[in-house]
């Protein structure tokens, strides 16, 4: 079975706290919970992980590269200032879709473009949990 890794950035943690009209009510391990299943149904096995620190979501990626098949990530606001985060998803050289819960192009000036996303196969942003199934499929057909 195909392994991906689901990474979660800063303030990730506090889903189901946060403003669910932009987040949705799903808490974080609901939200693992959820896209584990998806992942399941296509034939992937989905590891989770979640940090408010940007070199700790760098050290997963790149240990986890050489054992996992592709990346889904969420980086939060990372996304739009990590330049750091965009070098270790080129480095790993592993296919990866950036999530957003929210429809980052509707919210803050700052929030509208993502560093990390030209460094992805796709952005996928404003369908809250249904951004990752559809991230799960786009990444299960890339794999095939």
């Amino acid at each position: 079975m195909k392994k991906i890794l689901l990474l979660h950035g800063p303030n990730l943690n506090w889903l189901g706290k946060r403003e669910a009209s932009l987040y949705g009510g799903l808490t974080l391990k609901e939200l693992e919970q959820f896209t584990q299943a998806e992942a399941h149904k296509v034939g992937l096995a989905l590891q989770c992980y979640q940090s408010n620190h940007e070199g700790r979501l760098i050290d997963k990626i790149q240990a986890a590269s050489p054992s996992c098949h592709g990346l889904i990530c969420n980086f939060g606001a990372l996304s739009h200032s990590s330049y750091a985060l965009h070098d270790a998803l080129i480095d790993c050289q592993l296919p990866a879709v950036e999530v957003h819960l929210s429809q980052i192009k509707e919210r803050e000036v700052w929030r509208r473009h993502s560093v990390t996303a030209p460094a992805c196969l796709q952005l996928i942003s404003g369908k809250k949990e249904k951004g990752y199934t559809e991230a799960i499929s786009l990444l299960a057909e890339h794999l095939k």
